[in-house]
């Protein structure tokens, strides 16, 4: 599978005509166009395996072993699933996502899946180094204190620690707020994928939106920017077709397997029926 110029069409179509608003904080931008997530995993060749008439898209990688499913009528609050089945000596995990988490954030971890993992900083240091204050007890704040990074201890139930990210209202009284959207990463979740969401998340800069795109809290910033709709179109599209093309090279350069030669006088023996 791969994003035809058609479906890079209709995005465009769509995003053309909108006047770019810059929104930040990015944990409060809003969901955005899925189609950041899903155009590019499309163009790394995974699969729609979903039925195309429903609302859910259920997306395979190529070896099967990763499956991304969105489902907006999902009774649980997590729109997004990502899951890891066991390879060889690697495992499988498990993470999940909210309605209203910014799509640009969770395509900054699926681009990470789809390339080789590389040397992230401790996720730790890429919220702090943003600015975001850690607390001694395994928890990051935002500046504005709506969004909070947790990463859970090992326990009676877990092996390793678990991430979890929550976006909640501001609090009322001794009660936290209610919740906005969430993020979960099981304890195999590999640290560098943890690393890259946490890392787009705490990232500076806004998120471009369109006049009447929906905002994930009344609090987010939205000012006119300095883009044109047409250089969001752009941006979009290069980096779906740069990932075409790493997909491309990748396979290019794999080593192709040889089947050694049978030796002189050799016979291979009967297929049995």
């Amino acid at each position: 599978m791969s994003v035809s110029e058609r479906q890079l069409a209709a995005f465009a179509d769509q995003h053309a005509w909108q006047i770019p608003y810059d929104v930040s904080p990015r944990h409060l931008a809003g969901p955005g166009d899925a189609r950041h997530v899903t155009h590019g995993l499309a163009a790394a060749g995974w699969s729609l395996t979903s039925d195309p008439l429903s609302a859910e898209i259920l997306l395979h990688s190529p070896d099967h072993r990763y499956r991304l499913q969105f489902d907006p009528q999902s009774a649980t609050f997590a729109w997004w699933r990502l899951r890891a089945e066991p390879a060889g000596t690697e495992s499988g995990w498990y993470a999940e996502f909210g309605q209203l988490v910014p799509a640009e954030v969770l395509a900054h971890l699926t681009d990470a899946l789809l390339a080789s993992p590389s040397h992230l900083p401790d996720p730790w240091q890429t919220v702090t180094a943003a600015g975001w204050l850690r607390d001694p007890d395994g928890t990051a704040h935002s500046p504005d204190s709506m969004c909070t990074v947790e990463l859970r201890p090992v326990s009676e139930f877990r092996e390793r620690p678990s991430w979890r990210v929550e976006v909640r209202q501001p609090d009322h009284g001794s009660f936290p707020g209610p919740r906005i959207w969430h993020a979960f990463f099981d304890e195999r979740a590999p640290a560098h994928l943890v690393g890259a969401f946490l890392a787009a998340l705490a990232d500076h800069r806004p998120l471009q939106r369109g006049m009447f795109d929906r905002t994930a809290h009344y609090s987010a910033v939205k000012e006119s920017s300095a883009l044109r709709a047409q250089q969001v179109v752009d941006a979009h599209t290069s980096r779906i077709k740069a990932l075409g093309g790493q997909v491309r090279a990748a396979r290019r350069n794999r080593p192709k397997a040889t089947t050694p030669r049978a030796r002189a006088g050799s016979t291979q023996p009967a297929a049995r029926r």
